[in-house]
């Protein structure tokens, strides 16, 4: 990784999403179709190219080449949901090598901020940059914000067409996929299913149900 590559002193906004939008994130899921298209288990996963740290564009497959993958979808470093996600699975890092599985994390940000959320939550895993919306759009996760959350987001400093340099108020809805060798997705969760959201305990004890690899 680099070191960050903005001057000393200068923060980005770190906010938890409003509270106050008036969507559930099951009724947010619903009313965006997310929850209909994302992929599901069975299904293949899109080889897009997204961007390393260096700002290189990289095949997303390569994730998954040599062993099962678990791929996390995050909304941005600004998102302190995102950022408490990211650490949980920070402490994984025997146990996903024990399995030979690879954890990567995508977000729709610059590379640079893709990689200073790496580095800002000491993780030892990749944040790969998804600007163009390759990975969201390939699984089906990416939405427009409606206006009143705009509005809010707004309201709270997250400038997300600049945050993500793409001009547009489009963001992922957060995702877990476990993806085998093969490319094939075996396991997913998005944000506001009905099940609960997984603890990477939970993801951990699907892949080595699935693949058994220790």
């Amino acid at each position: 990784m680099t070191a960050p590559l903005f001057p000393t002193g200068i923060e980005l906004p770190r906010v938890t999403p409003p509270q106050a939008a008036p969507l559930t994130a099951a009724e947010l899921l619903a009313s965006t179709g997310v929850g209909g298209r994302a992929l599901r288990a069975g299904q293949s996963a899109p080889s897009v190219p997204v961007l390393n740290f260096r700002g290189l564009p990289v095949p997303l497959a390569d994730a998954w080449r040599h062993g099962p993958a678990i791929v996390l979808f995050i909304r941005g470093g600004w998102c302190r949901a995102c950022s408490l996600l990211l650490r949980h699975w920070r402490d994984h890092g025997e146990t996903l090598r024990a399995l030979n599985t690879t954890l990567v994390a995508i977000a729709p940000q610059t590379p640079d901020l893709a990689d200073r959320t790496a580095i800002d939550n000491g993780l030892d895993f990749s944040v790969l940059s998804d600007p163009e919306l390759s990975a969201a759009n390939g699984f089906g996760l990416s939405f427009t914000l409606p206006p009143d959350a705009v509005d809010l987001y707004a309201a709270n400093g997250i400038d997300v067409p600049v945050l993500n340099g793409n001009g547009l108020w489009v963001l992922p809805v957060p995702a877990t996929y476990v993806i085998g060798p093969d490319g094939v997705v075996r396991y997913r969760h998005v944000e506001g299913d009905p099940s609960p959201s997984p603890r990477p305990e939970d993801v951990l004890l699907e892949v080595e149900e699935r693949f058994g690899w220790r």
